[in-house]
């Protein structure tokens, strides 16, 4: 008797996996291995394989994949996986700036929402917001058009030492971590001076704006994105040559 792979596109289960495979495939958008969606999901690896099987199998055909190759998400899989994160911004959003909601609730709110609101419901929520490009963790809202802009950034935990870095954005997976530097003051868009690194990897950091030093370990340290303040990208911008870039006409 055939097997029926067909797979129910509408439902959490599905969001989640595309999600999961956006998030981890990263701006390179790489192909990922059912081990490491089994480890990001918590799911046994069987459950994976069984479900990119059906997520591969047309009329949806949402992913692309081989076994022993890894997944990579087909183009209707890509938009609906950007769909599901713009609903996820836009829903942090608005529980943070109009219900007030604390910041490290935000996240598991939105997770169960994300899923069910319509369109109309969306575009209301971007129009009350005044059509926001980034979410209080900082990370970009797409636009509505699916439209994600490239940025290279990296980790606290893997910075210089006594450089001044911008936060730009905080992992919002868990919330004890961003109670925890939010009770710290580190927040996107806050400048602050990396000083020294122990042998452990815990950071000894100073806040620009009101100078006080504090310990920070390393698993925290690795939740938060930083970017060179403005001035010493412009410095470091003055320094490097222009190069010639030729953009490839795709008509």
């Amino acid at each position: 008797m055939p097997v029926n792979r067909q797979v129910n596109v509408n439902t959490e289960s599905v969001d989640n996996y595309l999600k999961a495979i956006l998030n981890l495939g990263g701006p390179e958008e790489r192909r990922v291995s059912s081990t490491a969606l089994a480890s990001f999901l918590g799911v046994a690896p069987a459950s994976v394989t069984n479900m990119l099987q059906k997520l591969a199998s047309p009329p949806s055909s949402l992913v692309e994949y081989e076994r022993h190759r890894g997944v990579l998400l087909s183009p209707t899989g890509k938009r609906r996986a950007i769909e599901i994160v713009r609903h996820h911004r836009l829903i942090e959003t608005f529980l943070y700036e109009v219900l007030d909601y604390p910041i490290e609730e935000i996240h598991e709110e939105a997770e169960r929402l994300e899923h069910f609101i319509s369109e109309r419901l969306e575009e209301r929520i971007a129009a009350k917001l005044g059509y926001p490009k980034f979410d209080p963790h900082g990370h970009f809202i797409p636009a509505m058009d699916g439209k994600i802009p490239r940025q290279r950034l990296q980790l606290l935990r893997d910075g210089s030492e006594r450089t001044t870095y911008v936060v730009d954005s905080i992992a919002d997976q868990d919330a004890a971590v961003l109670k925890a530097l939010r009770s710290q003051g580190i927040a996107p868009g806050v400048r602050l001076t990396l000083i020294a690194r122990d042998l452990e990897g815990k950071l000894s950091l100073k806040l620009e704006r009101s100078g006080r030093t504090f310990c920070l370990d390393a698993a925290f340290a690795g939740a938060i994105s930083i970017r060179p303040e403005p001035e010493r990208e412009e410095r470091i911008k003055r320094r490097t040559p222009a190069r010639s870039v030729h953009i490839a006409n795709d008509n």
